[in-house]
């Protein structure tokens, strides 16, 4: 789109800009003709937009009122909010900025539809920590040698709030890299290859690589008693520091294990979050089996302890009330072998 820029803009443009930094900005414009643009009649109400998202630097009269077209469309207005920002443009100033340009004679053409300012976003493409990790993770190893796959990047003062061009796919990229050693630290200039924002305002960090070890997160809150399942959780790196002896680092450890308390998202598991589902209570009433060659006997009897699939606990025989130590074996189940309680007799 060619954006024709308007001397009434700039006229609209100074002290009441410069009071509000949050707001959008009008633009310092060339000279062009206001009969250029068309005017609106009486007949005809022009609607304003509540909201707007460009990609670039400068808002047209076109963005702001869509029934434009041709020159007038392409007229600047107001100057756009920087990179990844929103701002405001009060609809009173769109107002004034349009009848100076030329677009309607009266303010009554103009129709806000009850709201009092435009809300105007610039898009962008935001730069993640994960993507500065990575480029500085990339420039050690081709600059130094280091294989940093079992470090993590602690950028001093946290990672910044870096918006380039939206348009821009490229990779993050190390212009300047120091790094030493024996203390890991290191210093780093990057870029996003074409990125006019960051050659104005270069992107500088310091940090340092810090060892992590392999902890086990749910991917989502996990309610307690909920089971947790293969799609519940996600094996990560985090720093070492800190994490305790109790960590979860396979995930097998996790998965089919019920939840002992309400984990949060994002949060380490520790040995005792989890503990396998108990398919006996304590105090339940069960099928007590012995089974031995050519022999297969059932009794009802008291669970003492609750216990997972394999657990061994102690069951009572409420008629004799002797106690045995038997295998859960399934849900209200538990197996008698002859090692562990003698003859079968003993237990009638």
């Amino acid at each position: 789109m060619i954006i024709r820029l308007s001397l009434a803009a700039l006229l609209l443009s100074g002290t009441a800009a410069l009071a509000a930094p949050q707001q959008a900005l009008p633009t310092q414009v060339a000279v062009a003709s206001p009969t250029t643009a068309p005017v609106a009649t009486q007949a005809r109400r022009l609607q304003l937009r509540p909201e707007i998202s460009l990609a670039r630097d400068l808002v047209t009269f076109g963005d702001l009122i869509p029934a434009l077209t041709g020159d007038a469309a392409a007229t600047a207005a107001f100057r756009a909010p920087g990179l990844g920002e929103t701002g405001t443009i009060q609809v009173a100033r769109v107002v004034d900025a349009a009848r100076a340009a030329g677009i309607i004679r009266d303010a009554a053409e103009l129709e806000g539809r009850g709201f009092a300012q435009v809300v105007v976003t610039r898009t962008a493409r935001r730069v993640t920590a994960s993507d500065l990790e990575a480029a500085v993770k990339a420039g050690l190893q081709e600059r130094f040698g280091v294989d940093a796959r079992i470090f993590a990047l602690a950028i001093d003062g946290g990672a910044p709030a870096v918006a380039v061009e939206p348009e821009l796919t490229g990779e993050v990229a190390i212009v300047d890299l120091s790094f030493d050693a024996r203390s890991r630290r290191l210093q780093a200039r990057l870029t996003v290859p074409g990125s006019t924002a960051l050659r104005l305002k270069p992107l500088r960090i310091s940090g340092q690589l810090v060892e992590t070890v392999e902890v086990v997160v749910p991917k989502r809150q996990i309610a307690r008693g909920e089971t947790l399942g293969k799609d519940d959780v996600v094996v990560e790196r985090r720093p070492r520091d800190g994490q305790g002896s109790e960590i979860i680092s396979d995930v097998r450890a996790a998965i089919d294990k019920v939840a002992r308390r309400a984990l949060l998202a994002g949060v380490p598991l520790r040995g005792s979050d989890v503990q396998r589902e108990e398919i006996v209570g304590k105090g339940d009433l069960v099928t007590i089996v012995y089974e031995a060659k050519g022999l297969l006997i059932t009794l009802r009897g008291r669970s003492n302890e609750a216990g997972a699939m394999g657990d061994v606990v102690s069951v009572t025989n409420p008629q004799s009330k002797r106690v045995l130590q038997g295998t859960v074996s399934g849900p209200g189940r538990v197996s008698v072998q002859p090692s562990l309680n003698g003859r079968i007799a003993s237990a009638q």
